[in-house]
């Protein structure tokens, strides 16, 4: 037997391709006006976090 015949033995199986969807679309949204809000400063010190000699995890 094959995989789809399994997945059209359950009901309301349908449903779950667009729940998938709707949440894809609201989590890369959510993403992405958190990308454009953030303050640049931050991402200025998290891009330079590897570059950081001060770093406490480099001294053990």
């Amino acid at each position: 037997m094959k995989f789809i015949n399994y997945l059209q033995s359950i009901a309301g199986v349908g449903i779950f391709p667009m729940i998938s969807l709707i949440m894809f679309f609201i989590f890369f949204s959510v993403l992405l006006v958190w990308a454009l809000r953030v303050n640049k400063e931050y991402i200025t010190d998290m891009k330079n976090i590897p570059l950081d000699n001060n770093n406490e995890t480099s001294q053990l």
